[in-house]
């Protein structure tokens, strides 16, 4: 059987499943008209499987692990039907919602390629699509990348000739300089929002060694800058202790909300001089201190922690897979009920972020954890999860709505796993105009996600109502 080594990254994914949180990113896609399972099965196999890795099982031995080409692969182990089971009272939604948190609490089968589809041929007027795929085969951007690829129209990857013994020497080879310094181009620099400084002309000369570096003032700037970040990492305080943190049960619970406009939201945010992370970020904030208002605790003056994935590489090398990105800490202050004073927080805290090496930092402790053993490996990820309450992520998808398999794809969704002990999955997505928001949580820690998923509209629409009661512009104040 061919193998290829799985890069150090890529291991440390692979070995964090542990009895509470599974590493599986799960999504889910509403179609209408409904599909069949064969015509998925012919596009899976037509399309996903043009990506070598999604024929590859992960193979761990004494020095890590391997993608190995599974030799008896079938198609109808990965591509499979489901059915939704209704509880007398629960809705379509609600079925499949809970589908969705039983099978993120639901390893995959670590002897085959570590992903799988359920389809539902019969869900609210069309079909329901549940997809897990593993975190070691590739990051969210990624992954937008492969599942756009096998929509109606999906371009596939760049074809690639393979050659295992150029490929079997080292995947790790330079690691450091490929991927962290080298991708700090103009698309990475932007991102982590330090577009058109000194750094990305440090960073620039750091991956040219030609360039001279000695007595470069920027140079030393950044390296004070990666110092700082460094020790800010070191010494984050442990998280603020609220229901939401603590040692869980393993069993999930999901909820997702329905869509808001995009362009109202993108008004919100001009009217108040924010961005439209920043709307989005401070209604879950007040969605979360709400919720834990109405259960008997006083968030008042608390702030939780969340860590934001930071894609570090170019968007046109997404379809190589991998894991590719940082983490950065993003406070939120979930203690201030005044929505106009908490969006300023917010908006504050995010300009704190600009700048940072903290991305790179983290992903470097990722990497360098791939090379310990489980236990070391698991005590470091240990430290992170103490520190912080939520994984969050953010995604802006197609504008326009997607065709699959001639539906359309009318609502999707998905969720990030959480590492160590952290209880909480937020995801932020736009699509087809619309902006949702997501939750995946443990059962023992946060019992009835929907309760905070129904406050986040509420909060939106107190911004909304201030930013309609400013001044338009042309009128007079």
């Amino acid at each position: 059987m061919a193998s290829v080594r799985m890069s150090r990254v890529d291991t440390a994914w692979l070995r964090m499943d542990n009895d509470v949180n599974l590493m599986m990113i799960i999504g889910v896609w509403l179609l209408t008209p409904a599909i069949t399972l064969a015509a998925l099965r012919e596009r899976i196999g037509d399309k996903l499987l043009k990506y070598d890795r999604f024929r590859q099982k992960a193979v761990v031995d004494a020095m890590g692990a391997s993608w190995v080409d599974d030799d008896d692969f079938d198609i109808a182990r990965h591509v499979v039907p489901a059915k939704l089971h209704r509880k007398r009272g629960q809705s379509e939604r609600q079925a499949l919602q809970a589908l969705c948190g039983e099978l993120a609490a639901t390893p995959l089968d670590p002897a085959r390629p570590l992903w799988q589809f359920q389809l539902i041929e019969h869900y609210e007027g069309g079909s329901a699509l549940v997809a897990r795929i593993h975190h070691c085969i590739g990051d969210g951007i990624a992954l937008i990348s492969v599942m756009l690829s096998i929509t109606d129209g999906g371009t596939d990857p760049p074809k690639r000739r393979r050659n295992l013994a150029a490929e079997q020497p080292d995947p790790d080879a330079d690691w450091l300089s490929d991927a962290v310094i080298k991708p700090i181009t103009d698309l990475t620099v932007k991102a982590i929002g330090m577009a058109g400084g000194g750094v990305a002309r440090s960073l620039e000369a750091l991956a040219s060694p030609q360039q001279p570096l000695l007595g470069s003032v920027e140079m030393a700037k950044s390296g004070l800058q990666v110092l700082q970040d460094a020790a800010a990492l070191a010494l984050l305080a442990d998280d603020s202790p609220t229901q939401l943190k603590g040692k869980g049960s393993g069993r999930k619970v999901v909820s997702w909300s329905e869509p808001i406009p995009l362009e109202v939201v993108k008004a919100v945010g001009k009217g108040l001089n924010c961005t439209i992370n920043d709307v989005l970020l401070s209604s879950a904030a007040g969605a979360v201190g709400g919720y834990l208002r109405d259960r008997g605790e006083d968030p008042t003056g608390k702030e939780i922690r969340a860590m934001v994935p930071v894609n570090l590489r170019p968007l046109d090398k997404a379809w190589q897979l991998g894991n590719r990105f940082g983490l950065a800490p993003l406070v939120l202050p979930i203690g201030i009920e005044n929505p106009v004073e908490r969006i300023y927080a917010v908006h504050a805290r995010m300009a704190e972020m600009k700048g940072s090496y903290q991305p790179l930092l983290a992903f470097a402790i990722l990497a360098l954890t791939g090379l310990f053993i489980k236990p070391v490996q698991d005590a470091v990820l240990g430290l992170f999860a103490k520190k912080t309450t939520a994984v969050m992520t953010n995604v802006p998808g197609p504008a326009q709505p997607l065709k699959f398999c001639g539906s359309t794809l009318r609502q999707t969704m998905f969720w990030v796993p959480a590492s160590g002990d952290i209880g909480m999955g937020v995801s932020i997505l736009s699509y087809g105009g619309g902006v949702q928001f997501g939750l995946i949580t443990d059962e023992r820690l946060c019992p009835h996600p929907q309760q905070i998923i129904d406050r986040f509209e509420p909060e939106f629409e107190k911004l909304l109502l201030v930013a309609m009661m400013l001044p338009w512009a042309g009128e007079e104040d």
